[in-house]
């Protein structure tokens, strides 16, 4: 009896199975993925770009082709100041053009054709060009840097011509003009998991338009969180590891500093535990439920995400500031950490902890008085909303690093003093005439003891 054609298939497929190692190698080389539509469909917004395409996900959807136009006229200029032909940049890309294709989780059928090789390697140039002139361009330092260069500095650049003012004024996009009122737009749409580009792309055309930028160590991250206006020591720029793409090194700059004692933080072997939410004492309190309780909250030192610790009563957060972009940036970031294996878990981590603490306007406000939230939204209301909201489906990592703090605050919070310090301040001191109540039922106990006392001694010790 002849088998089944899928019986065959299946059979073939089992004999070819790659083993444990090389299915690793497999899974290793994906970083850029598409996002599906059980998390999209939550905040479609957040996650499709609104101006322009970076790589093959959104490639010529019709309300981003405009850019295109743009991006043409970048590459010409990029090459102008280069000094080198464009074909030095495709010979320079296509021994990695695999690499390339196989960082994105779901590829286009089309896009491993080999017929369509070279239109990829167009749009990998493209795109990486635009983003390198959009750096460029955007960067006043660079600006004024250029005219004050040291002899050493003009000669290790000699192949490189400094333009910098190689467009008109009044351009659309490369301007002060654009930069106003384009590049927000812009930032927002290259902190998108499903419109990165990797970074081997920017890193090669930086290599070949100019060797000696490279040897300087990470200048290219450095650009790029200046552009972001993420303000991180040297120091910790070259501690962070090799990236991905663009939100990957934004990710790992908000996670650069380490926490100034890690004694507050480590958790020791088998204590941890999952956080769930309706856990009861799992869950750690409002932030304004915490002030009754006792706790103080204050600033951290550093802003790295990773840097909240509790200790002696002090709850420290880092700063953060609530913006239109924020929402969007973090949702990119949480899915990245959600289908990345190994990318770790510490932006999730960290916006359940600041979702638990946020519970109304009232949490926020607090935060805000302690120096921990920067509204730039406007209403402490909608605040809270969007933290509530950034933190729906979230899955947290049994091994979260938050887990020993949020330990820490309930065992605190648990203590009876403190227990009955908080019921005595939500029941009395929750508004000005409840705490004048208290303050008047105070003043006329005291003038009873006074009257009481005065008429026993009165009677032990009578007038003469």
């Amino acid at each position: 009896m002849e088998e089944k054609q899928w019986v065959v298939k299946i059979n073939d497929e089992l004999n070819s199975l790659a083993n444990t190692s090389e299915e690793s190698a497999h899974w290793s080389k994906r970083f850029i993925y598409k996002i599906p539509v059980c998390v999209t469909e939550l905040n479609k917004r957040a996650y499709k770009p609104q101006i322009v395409s970076f790589g093959p996900y959104h490639h010529g959807m019709g309300d981003l082709r405009a850019m295109e136009e743009h991006k043409h006229r970048a590459l010409l200029h990029f090459l102008k100041r280069s000094n080198k032909p464009l074909n030095t940049f495709v010979e320079a890309l296509a021994p990695v053009l695999q690499d390339l294709k196989d960082a994105y989780d779901q590829l286009d059928p089309k896009w491993h054709l080999k017929e369509n090789d070279d239109e990829f390697l167009e749009m990998m140039i493209l795109d990486g060009c635009f983003i390198l002139e959009i750096l460029r361009t955007t960067d006043s330092a660079t600006h004024t840097h250029h005219s004050t260069q040291t002899h050493d500095q003009t000669n290790s650049s000699s192949n490189v011509a400094d333009h910098s003012e190689d467009y008109a004024s009044n351009d659309p996009i490369f301007s002060t003009h654009g930069k106003l009122y384009i590049v927000p737009y812009l930032k927002r749409d290259m902190l998108m998991l499903e419109n990165q580009i990797p970074m081997l792309v920017l890193e090669k055309l930086v290599f070949v338009q100019n060797e000696n930028a490279v040897k300087k160590g990470k200048e290219l991250m450095k650009r790029i969180l200046n552009f972001f206006s993420q303000a991180i020591s040297v120091k910790n720029i070259h501690e962070i590891e090799k990236c991905f793409h663009i939100l990957d090194v934004y990710r790992k700059s908000l996670l650069s500093e380490e926490p100034r004692s890690k004694k507050h933080t480590k958790t020791k072997s088998g204590q941890n535990s999952i956080i769930h939410r309706g856990g009861g004492d799992e869950i750690i309190r409002s932030a304004t439920e915490l002030n009754e309780a006792g706790i103080r909250i204050k600033t951290s030192k550093t802003r790295s995400l990773k840097d909240i610790s509790f200790h002696g009563g002090v709850l420290e957060l880092p700063l953060i500031v609530v913006d239109d972009a924020l929402e969007s940036l973090y949702l990119n970031l949480i899915a990245f950490e959600r289908f990345h294996v190994g990318a770790g878990n510490e932006v999730t981590s960290y916006i359940f902890f600041m979702d638990n603490i946020i519970d109304n306007s009232r949490d926020v406000s607090l935060l805000h008085s302690c120096g921990v939230i920067q509204n730039a939204l406007g209403s402490d209301k909608a605040v809270a909303n969007l933290f509530n909201s950034l933190s729906k489906d979230i899955t947290l990592d049994p091994e979260s690093r938050l887990d020993e703090v949020q330990k820490r605050v309930s065992a605190y919070c648990q203590k009876p003093w403190h227990q009955w310090r908080a019921n005595l301040m939500h029941t009395y001191f929750t508004n000005p005439w409840a705490i004048l109540s208290v303050i008047a039922a105070i003043f006329l106990f005291a003038l009873t003891i006074i009257q009481t006392v005065y008429s026993v001694l009165s009677y032990v010790s009578p007038p003469s």
